[in-house]
């Protein structure tokens, strides 16, 4: 017979010995009352319980423990309202770095045990009524297609870009402006302080151009999106504060933008740009990417001069070969020794001259994070 409670097992014991409940009681030296109770569901089988029971009885404590651990959890079931929102819950307190969304001011509450404003906020944040409609949540009717499949921190990333960048004011967008804009960031490689003149050539083009700090895991370079066919955002983190990174992931974004990738799709978003992190891609993104990577490199240093420059000084490079190359491509030596050590994976040489520029950058761009936390208009 299956037993669905301890209390039915011990009455089927009494009755197979002929046993009253009154014996028991004696035999256990308990009260008739808790044996009653026992048997009819009203009282747990504790540990104690359970051992002399096995004394008594012969059957091994732990089947006692057992089938009474299995009707208190059918119990609980029964009892138990279902909450669809610990689901939801679970998504966004675990997937979503909500304490750092406190600390960056993206949201306001008092700590993430504060749920009442912390979901408030997060719907305000996501743009909607109901916090399963947020972007993060596996089965949002509405998403925001991205050129990788986005993590909730990533998506929580891009959203602050993109209500950063709603706010901007920019001249006129056109393909030709791209291009200039281009064109006029190319002499400004020779020098780390030139590159505070980046946003305003890029908003001169119609491209808004924003800076967020990265969330922890994050692993984000860059973005290209649209607001509208007309309104290009470039999204950078400046992940990596170097000459040469910030160069290489500003042209590839702009690539994106002049080739007008994700205009009426996905956001172009670019994770750890020539690191060790495999990304699935689709075949038309793949090639994208590889567009954009291959108009970055060429626009450091063109790979035909960087060939020719290898081949004549391969493989050793001295410090004054270096400069004199760098002097020749009008650029700062930091770009070549970014360069070479990609070609070379001889990451160790020449980082003396991967200076910052974020210093630069900051002070002209729409930026948030690093301790300040952009105004963005309710």
């Amino acid at each position: 017979m299956e037993y669905k409670t301890p209390g039915q097992l011990i009455e089927a014991l009494l009755n197979e010995r002929g046993w009253s409940q009154r014996s028991l009681a004696v035999i256990l030296d308990k009260g008739e009352t808790t044996i009653n109770k026992l048997i009819s569901g009203q009282s747990r089988v504790s540990a104690e319980m359970a051992l002399g029971l096995e004394e008594v009885f012969g059957v091994k404590a732990e089947r006692f423990l057992e089938l009474q651990h299995q009707y208190d959890l059918a119990k609980a079931r029964i009892e138990a309202r279902p909450d669809p929102g610990r689901a939801n819950r679970a998504k966004i307190y675990g997937d979503l770095p909500v304490a750092k969304m406190i600390e960056r001011g993206w949201i306001q509450a008092e700590g993430i045990r504060d749920t009442e404003n912390v979901e408030r906020e997060l719907r305000r944040f996501f743009g909607v009524n109901r916090l399963e409609d947020a972007e993060i949540m596996p089965h949002a009717a509405r998403k925001t297609q991205t050129s990788i499949e986005a993590t909730p921190a990533q998506m929580a990333w891009l959203y602050r870009v993109k209500s950063i960048a709603e706010g901007m004011l920019v001249g006129s967008y056109s393909p030709k402006a791209v291009e200039i804009a281009i064109a006029n960031i190319k002499p400004l490689l020779g020098h780390p302080e030139h590159m505070r003149r980046v946003p305003r050539i890029l908003a001169e083009a119609g491209i808004r151009f924003v800076v967020v700090e990265g969330l922890p895991g994050g692993k984000i370079d860059g973005v290209c999106l649209w607001l509208n066919e007309r309104s290009p955002v470039v999204g950078m983190t400046l992940r990596f504060d170097r000459i040469d990174n910030f160069i290489f992931v500003l042209r590839h974004e702009l690539e994106h933008v002049k080739n007008r990738d994700g205009q009426n799709g996905a956001a172009m978003l670019d994770v750890d740009l020539g690191g060790d992190v495999h990304v699935e891609l689709e075949i038309t993104v793949a090639q994208q990417e590889a567009i954009a990577n291959a108009a970055a490199a060429e626009f450091c240093i063109p790979s035909k001069m960087m060939d020719a420059f290898i081949k004549r000084k391969a493989p050793y490079f001295s410090e004054r070969d270096l400069i004199g190359f760098a002097r020749t491509m009008k650029v700062h030596p930091g770009i070549v020794a970014g360069q070479l050590q990609r070609r070379t994976e001889q990451y160790h040489k020449f980082r003396q001259h991967l200076v910052s520029v974020r210093e630069y950058i900051i002070p002209t761009a729409e930026t948030d994070g690093w301790g300040d936390i952009h105004p963005i208009e309710p």
